[in-house]
């Protein structure tokens, strides 16, 4: 029996969906690895270069400024330029960028060439969500969205670990060369994979605003330095780079109101959807951020444990993530994004309650029973969040939008990094905290979980606002 065209055509395409999301999966994966693998090696790069640790951190703000200060900008060219063209440019930046780390003779053309890979990253990051709309159908969103959001917690899960034996075993060099072949096997998948941009008829086009997008990058970059230089003790630079920030937004505004094709369309955020999205997005950022920053330090000094017990018990957090990506999605798909979303926020809040009254003699188990809880929630809120907010952009905008949704949530891990980690050493009531007495490092979870779980009350009622207006 003869097998008919129109019956090979479904397999056909179902099989190119498939290996078009194994493209941007490793995609994503490639971008979250890059920005936690070289963490690990700074204590290394000190040593080999000579170098402060004010010094070495560079090479992990270099990253960090890049994607924060030009995510929404690549996003707004992908829309422009067409997403398959400039996301092949992105992985190959990011690969060439790599294989330029592994290489760099000098700290100076390391921390240059971080930066490199960080604008690639940006690319990745910001492409990547908006290609799940071109690539599977509607109802299928929620999946493709978990599946995304898995190989992210699976990047960010890998990277001290991973980074930490590569670096062991072959050198710092290493933890960036390790990303050139993935790099060009990403490549390869999404060239022969991914979707043919659609040409755009001449009354389509747009142009690109250039002021406005230095005036972004410029006032993000500000904010982002302000937030991360100083490691939380906020100096005259730091008050100097927020007032810089504050004028960088004002001016930004008036600009984007001027030009006849702006990099933002203001409009945008009176949708209280989107606006209620971005902002329940950055609060969880930061509560998720203070998990990372203040976990380390209630585990290896309230509870004791050595750095291996600590790497292992802070491993259990993005591996949920990980496990519970995927079928957060289908529960999106099947049961409303909008509703999960508030599900998801209502498990984290349970969870820093939790922490916040956590007894430091429960242990163990005490710590990781809240911490399993929270990071099931926000597997399902950042599923249900990104579907919600990707299901319904315009074609046209969705690179913009993917770009604010990614910024929405690196915004969010820079200031919890800095504001719940200025809580939390506050509230040790120590002059250093890695000296601080026990019970002081419990007191200090307690309350910064308290404030923790002020902000997911926050997005709870943001998203009870929001679910007035569309019932899904």
């Amino acid at each position: 029996m003869t097998t008919t065209p129109t019956a090979i055509e479904p397999a056909q395409r179902t099989r190119s969906i498939r290996w078009a999301l194994a493209s941007l999966s490793l995609s994503m994966l490639l971008s979250s690895l890059g920005t936690s693998i070289a963490n690990v090696g700074l204590p290394t790069l000190a040593q080999v270069f000579e170098a402060s640790f004010q010094q070495v951190q560079w090479v992990v703000l270099a990253y960090l400024l890049a994607i924060t200060a030009l995510i929404v900008s690549v996003g707004r060219l992908g829309d422009l330029l067409g997403r398959r063209r400039l996301l092949l440019s992105g992985i190959g930046l990011f690969t060439l960028a790599s294989a330029l780390c592994g290489l760099a003779p000098t700290l100076g053309w390391l921390v240059g060439a971080r930066a490199l890979q960080g604008l690639g990253a940006a690319i990745m990051m910001a492409l990547t969500l908006a290609f799940v709309g071109e690539t599977v159908s509607k109802d299928k969103t929620g999946s493709a969205m978990g599946l995304l959001g898995t190989m992210s917690a699976m990047g960010t899960a890998m990277g001290p670990s991973f980074g930490g034996l590569l670096v062991a075993g072959f050198g710092w060099r290493a933890i960036f060369l390790i990303t050139v072949p993935l790099g060009l096997l990403t490549l390869l998948l999404a060239h022969r994979f991914l979707p043919v941009d659609r040409q755009k008829a001449k009354t389509e086009r747009t142009g690109f605003d250039p002021l406005g997008t230095l005036l972004l990058a410029l006032t993000l970059g500000a904010y982002a330095l302000a937030m991360t230089l100083g490691r939380g003790h906020f100096g005259p630079l730091n008050i100097g780079l927020l007032l810089a920030a504050c004028m960088g937004i004002v001016l930004f505004v008036r600009v984007e109101k001027r030009v006849a094709a702006p990099l933002i369309r203001l409009a945008m955020f009176r949708d209280r959807q989107l606006s209620g999205s971005l902002a329940m997005s950055l609060l969880v950022a930061a509560v998720m951020m203070a998990t990372l920053v203040v976990g380390p330090f209630y585990l290896s000094q309230a509870l004791g444990l050595d750095a291996v017990e600590v790497g292992l018990v802070l491993s259990v957090g993005p591996l949920v993530a990980a496990l519970t990506g995927v079928p957060a999605g289908r529960i999106a798909d099947r049961f409303g994004a909008r509703r999960m979303t508030l599900t998801g926020l209502i498990a984290i809040a349970l969870g820093c309650i939790m922490l916040s009254t956590l007894p430091r003699a429960v242990g163990i188990v005490g710590y990781l029973t809240p911490m399993v809880i929270i990071t099931l929630g926000y597997a399902v809120f950042q599923t249900a969040n990104n579907t919600a907010v990707m299901a319904d952009v315009p074609p046209d905008q969705r690179g913009v939008v993917s770009g604010l949704l990614n910024l929405s949530r690196n915004l969010g891990l820079i200031t919890g990094a800095s504001a719940l980690g200025a809580v939390f050493a506050l509230a040790c009531a120590a002059v250093d905290i890695n000296t601080a007495h026990p019970q002081a490092v419990a007191n200090g979870l307690r309350m910064t979980f308290v404030v923790a779980s002020g902000l997911i009350g926050i997005a709870c009622l943001v998203a009870v606002i929001c679910g007035r207006n569309q019932r899904v």
